[in-house]
């Protein structure tokens, strides 16, 4: 489908000759030299949304020749001008967990047009849709050759519904391709293949246009592909659906960041070792709905899987993108990674020509800035539960025992610290750690064991530096006789099949198989919590000794509750000292400076023993990393293997709902909807449905891993023949809202201030008796109570998840009252009719001493409400007081007022198409 620009930016149009090819193009110069403005010192990642504007001004698209000056304005305000922009990116990537219930709303919404009266094929992305399938395999098989092929035999057994259903939605809707599971991660497919930096298109008029490559992604991670200087972030899936649909996505100006990079990173540190620095120094600059580009004469030296690797973790900095310029590193990667030379040479006239090259002389405006000099990074871990919990790896031992003294209720650090001062005591401070045999082994399990390690994530495994290191560390572990602790649960899941390639092209594959890290599936894995389950035995002790068990993962994330049942303290580090720890398979080891192991001779060894250069890194990277193995990899990356292939499904306009399905069902959204939309109606006489505190993530409240059979998810499935094995994820089954709704608020860790020391999905029912969240919900839904949730800063920080908004939704939460929102849960919430206040003046749940009785009205909705209106909120405790705050409306535009008015953004899609 060609497609659609505005037409009244003549004077914008111009012709770029590459080679001998012409192709049109809108000119950032020609805008100021029509008198549009001065861009010329905007940074590279506005120019990108700048250009947005220049294509599509004035053909229908609420795009105006003001929207156009307000980035001159930015400039001239110091990088300052929140003016509400329509910006619409060129494509969207999706990965099946979040992808799956974007499927489901599509196919419901063609249920939902023909219900009115309208044209099921209205129904269909706009935009090309790239699905990545990686999100499924589960590790249940690890450190052994047949790992690979039987946890793939298993994710086939468990998803085959969801793969015909998806291979359904290849089939029904248009532009829209499925990646086959087995191929690798989304990012790194991204990353490595579907990105161009520069994307081509025919317009309605049949000319051919080039653009810079855009996207918003249904996973929070989408971020790593600006380190190819593509700029993307994370939506909700709710928000990718109407992206699709052709609906702009409603964004203010934002803020842009620069980082400055200088210096050299030293021997012994790793882009891994970078990123946590750069998290825990953004997280405290505060970039929350900013963009961050980074910059200076550091990034001449900073590979662009260095870059990848800062750009993915963005979510965890907070910003919507950590953007990287095009320069000379832009190229060689493209390059490397099979681009053709077409393309290339493309990339770099297109960004000299129009403002986006980045070279010595690149000097733009900047909102705020900030420095680091690479020189100065050490090696470092992150944790116990945040990413931005950074600890350099001479601390790591140490900060564990302060994780172990505030679980337990001692000090134990200080207490040595002070025995230290005082000079040798009678009696030495009780040591808090536990310990706790295990059965049938001639090993106890303590606090601090690591019972996981796991080489995973597209973060790390997108970076050959980092995975050539771990490959390395293994050889010459393996040399020296080490292997892994035999309680640590190892794994290597890389992002793509090309990692596979150079592995074993360097003959390290061997070298981590010794060592524990077999294959054991392309996909995330540990990272999004499918780490699967460790040996009964160890689980059965370390539930018995109430121990701290750990995992070190090369991940992204180590949320509470996120990667296993079974472990309390989660660090991220390179994949180097995933090795490194799993040989010494203790958090209390400080692995930079005492033995991490012993070999068969009881000699000590050292991680310096195993460590390696940079320059055997670089130079197995430079023999191994090649343009042909890419080539060969990405060759027929949408055919899959035999299994993929024998996958049968239906070919039909709309999709026949399996009645007898735990995996897909229709979901109620769009179920006797009318024509048209309502209004937005005052709250009142709510009641309280959760209390939560300070960095509750979407983990928190839609957890995304394993669960129990007593829990009401697991009750579901029982009663429905779904045996305990079969019981799958929360993520595979959010095609299924009757799991998911019951699983919202139902992480393990997740603690409601209502309840006094109680962990995981509980409140209290309307009759004041302790009760699961879900069946408190039902209970005051039946006799038509409205509900809400308080709760603290960082509110639905964490994945970009739509479930979180829409179980939300579904337990008849009407408005969430917290201190502050993470961006992308914000918009979510606004997406499915569920309004977010912020506390104003001071006020919190402890200043107002809420203790979870309180009846909850809020006036000032109804009628002509304006988006940040602050609206009062009265609040009757139990004892008859009533007082009345403040809070602020966080609709923050005026699309999502009639996003609201509708019941959902894809309310709001869905009437339209079927009137249009």
């Amino acid at each position: 489908m060609p497609i659609t620009v505005g037409q009244d930016t003549a004077k914008t149009r111009k012709t770029l000759s590459v080679g001998s090819k012409s192709i049109s193009y809108y000119s950032i110069p020609a805008a100021q030299e029509a008198g549009l403005g001065d861009f010329s010192r905007l940074p590279a990642a506005l120019k990108v949304v700048l250009e947005n504007m220049l294509r599509f001004e004035d053909g229908g698209f609420s795009v105006s020749v003001d929207d156009i000056k307000a980035f001159a304005e930015w400039g001239a305000k110091g990088g300052k001008n929140p003016r509400e922009i329509a910006y619409r990116p060129a494509r969207v990537l999706m990965q099946d967990f979040t992808g799956v219930p974007a499927v489901v709303d599509l196919a419901a919404m063609r249920d939902g047009i023909k219900a009115l009266g309208g044209d099921a094929q209205k129904i269909n992305p706009l935009n090309p849709v790239d699905l990545v399938i990686d999100h499924s395999v589960m590790i249940d098989e690890f450190g052994n050759p047949r790992a690979f092929q039987m946890n793939v035999d298993r994710e086939y057994e468990r998803n085959m519904e969801r793969y015909q259903f998806l291979k359904w939605g290849q089939g029904a809707f248009n532009n829209f391709r499925v990646v086959p599971p087995g191929t690798g991660i989304c990012h790194q497919v991204n990353l490595e293949y579907l990105a161009q930096t520069v994307w081509t298109d025919t317009d309605q008029n049949g000319q051919e246009v080039a653009y810079p490559d855009t996207l918003v992604g249904t996973d929070s991670h989408t971020t790593m592909v600006n380190g190819l200087a593509v700029l993307g972030w994370g939506v909700g899936g709710i928000e990718a659906e109407a992206a699709m649909l052709g609906q702009p996505i409603s964004m203010l100006i934002p803020e842009v960041i620069g980082f400055e990079l200088t210096g050299t990173m030293v021997e012994g540190t790793t882009g891994t070792d970078l990123v946590l620095k750069v998290v825990e120094m953004l997280r405290e600059k505060g970039v929350v709905g900013k963009f961050v580009e980074f910059y200076g004469a550091g990034l001449d030296r900073l590979p662009l899987a260095d870059r990848a690797t800062i750009a993915n973790m963005a979510p965890e900095y907070g910003a919507t993108c950590g953007f990287f310029p095009i320069d000379g590193e832009t190229l060689r990667y493209l390059r490397n990674t099979g681009r053709d030379e077409e393309r290339v040479a493309l990339v770099e006239a297109y960004a000299k020509e129009n403002g986006f090259w980045r070279d010595a002389d690149y000097n733009p405006i900047y909102t705020d800035t900030l420095t680091l000099d690479m020189g100065t990074i050490v090696p470092a871990i992150s944790g116990p539960k945040r990413p931005q919990d950074y600890v350099a790896l001479d601390q790591a031992a140490p900060a564990f025992m302060n994780v172990v003294s505030e679980y337990r209720g001692t000090d134990a650090t200080a207490d040595a610290q002070d025995m230290a001062a005082e000079g040798p005591t009678p009696t030495a401070p009780a040591d808090p750690r536990k310990s706790h045999p295990v059965k049938g082994e001639d090993y106890s399990l303590n606090d601090g064991s690591i019972v996981i390690a796991s080489i995973t994530s597209c973060t790390n495994t997108s970076n050959p530096y980092v995975m050539i290191g771990a490959g390395l560390v293994a050889r010459k572990a393996r040399a020296l006789g080490l292997n892994r602790k035999p309680w640590v649960k190892t794994s290597l899941a890389p992002g793509s099949q090309v990692v596979s390639e150079y592995l074993e092209a360097a003959g390290l594959q061997e070298d981590l198989d010794a060592v524990g890290f077999n294959l054991v599936g392309y996909g995330c894995t540990t990272c999004i919590g499918n780490s699967g389950p460790i040996q009964p035995e160890l689980s059965e002790a370390i539930a018995a000794g109430d121990l701290i068990a750990t995992s070190v993962l090369s991940g992204n994330r180590n949320f509470e509750g996120r990667i296993s049942p079974d472990v309390r303290a989660n660090y991220l580090a390179s994949p180097p000292l995933v090795v490194a720890y799993a040989l010494a398979g203790d958090m209390n080891i400080d692995i930079s400076k005492d033995p991490i192991a012993q070999n068969a001779e009881g000699k000590d060894i050292y991680l310096k023993d195993i460590w390696p250069t940079n320059k055997e890194i670089a130079d197995l990277v430079e023999k191994t990393v090649t343009r042909e193995a890419f080539v060969s990899k990405y060759a027929d990356v949408f055919k899959g293997d035999e299994k993929w292939q024998g996958v049968e499904t239906v070919d039909s306009e709309t999709y026949n709902w399996p009645p007898e399905s735990t995996y897909v069902q229709n979901p109620p959204y769009f179920q006797g909807m009318g024509a048209e939309a309502g209004v937005i109606s005052d709250i009142e006489g709510a009641k309280v449905l959760a209390i939560l505190g300070d960095m509750v993530t979407t983990d928190h409240i839609s957890p995304a891993g394993s669960f129990k059979d007593t829990t009401p998810a697991g009750q579901y499935l029982t009663e429905h023949g779904v045996p305990v094995r079969e019981f799958n994820s929360y993520g595979s089954r959010r095609g299924n809202h009757e799991v998911m709704m019951r699983g919202t608020f139902a992480n393990i860790r997740i603690k409601n201030e209502m309840l006094d020391g109680v962990e995981g999905g509980y409140t209290n029912g309307p009759d004041g008796a302790q009760t699961s969240i879900f069946d408190a919900s039902m209970a005051y839904q039946e006799a038509g109570t409205p509900l809400v949730i308080f709760a603290g800063e960082q509110y639905g920080a964490g994945s970009s998840r739509d479930w979180a908004a829409k179980g939300t939704a579904l337990l008849g939460v009407k408005a969430v009252i917290a201190e502050n929102f993470e961006r992308i849960h914000r918009s979510n919430l606004v997406g499915m009719g569920v309004i977010p206040f912020e506390f104003t003046g001071g006020d919190t749940r402890k200043s107002l001493g809420l203790t979870g009785k309180e009846t909850v009205s809020i006036s000032g909705l109804a009628g002509d409400l304006k988006p940040l209106s602050n609206v009062p909120c009265e609040i009757t405790f139990a004892d008859g007081t009533v007082k009345t705050i403040q809070i602020k409306c966080r609709i923050d535009t005026a699309p999502e007022i009639e996003y609201v008015e509708n019941g959902g953004v894809l309310h709001y899609v869905l009437r339209n198409l079927a009137k249009s």
